[in-house]
């Protein structure tokens, strides 16, 4: 059987990785960033296309290898991804499949800002940081920092522009993927090279609120990406540390309406495999 993978993420990789195992399919992968086609590869991937795919493009990729299944496992934030997969398996007459990570439970507390964009997001930043008089200086003074008054910006190097586009970028502190891509990004939006934290991985509680400590975050950035995200582990070590999280929730995907959806991978897994038979 061969099955198309919109990859990119861990859950991708493991959905690869047990298929290619089990035997009698073959995973073609796709992937949007060099990160991701080597996630994909090491994952067990037959082959993996990398770029950004509209419906079209997708769709003659499963024309041109025979796909006769397609799962979705891209990023919850991918909206448009999702969109275009289920247009290209509609219009090729092919079963589609979406992985969902299962939604984050989001403590209740006056500390948590639930927002649905990054605009919204920038804006509750802008005021919870009170400092109107230095946000967005051409030369920010370093002594005007007060303590516990930087972002910490745990959101994706992709994101980070709506912060810098109002906020001193002095006031930012980022951890992103440690790729030339992510660095460069964040140098290019001008983020100091002391307040750029390379890192991959989902971490610890107690990680995470040393690094709040450590570089005087007063609110963090982050989106609801899961567990396998890290994002209960982020706001836990806000609420340790009484720093203000501002999370950005997931779009709505009308599409995805009707559609088969699964929230567990091996559920997902025995579901192809069972398609095999």
């Amino acid at each position: 059987m061969n099955v198309l993978v919109m990859a990119g993420t861990s859950d991708a990789g493991k959905i690869i990785s047990d298929l290619s195992m089990a035997g009698g399919v073959n995973v073609l992968a796709t992937a949007t960033t060099p990160h991701g086609v080597g996630l994909a590869k090491t994952s067990g991937a037959s082959k993996v296309l990398e770029g950004f795919f509209d419906s079209e493009k997708l769709a003659n990729i499963i024309q041109e290898n025979d796909i006769e299944l397609l799962i979705d496992a891209t990023h919850p934030f991918a909206s448009n991804a999702t969109q275009n997969a289920i247009k290209a398996s509609d219009g090729a007459d092919v079963d589609y499949i979406r992985f969902e990570r299962p939604a984050t439970i989001i403590p209740d507390s006056q500390l948590v800002h639930q927002v649905n964009s990054f605009e919204d997001a920038a804006v509750v930043i802008r005021e919870i940081l009170n400092q109107n008089s230095f946000l967005k200086e051409e030369n920010p003074s370093k002594d005007k920092v007060p303590s516990k008054g930087k972002v910490l910006h745990l959101a994706g190097v992709n994101t980070l522009h709506h912060l810098t586009e109002v906020i001193s970028s002095d006031l930012i502190v980022v951890r992103v993927l440690p790729t030339v891509y992510s660095v460069k990004k964040s140098l290019e939006l001008g983020i100091p090279h002391n307040n750029i934290v390379a890192m991959e991985g989902t971490f610890s509680p107690r990680f995470n609120g040393i690094l709040m400590e450590e570089f005087q975050i007063k609110v963090v950035l982050t989106k609801e990406s899961g567990e396998s995200g890290g994002t209960m582990s982020k706001i836990q070590a806000a609420l340790v540390e009484e720093v203000q999280v501002v999370i950005v929730m997931r779009p709505e995907i009308d599409e995805l309406e009707g559609k088969v959806v699964f929230n567990e991978v091996q559920l997902l897994v025995n579901d192809v495999l069972s398609r095999c038979k």
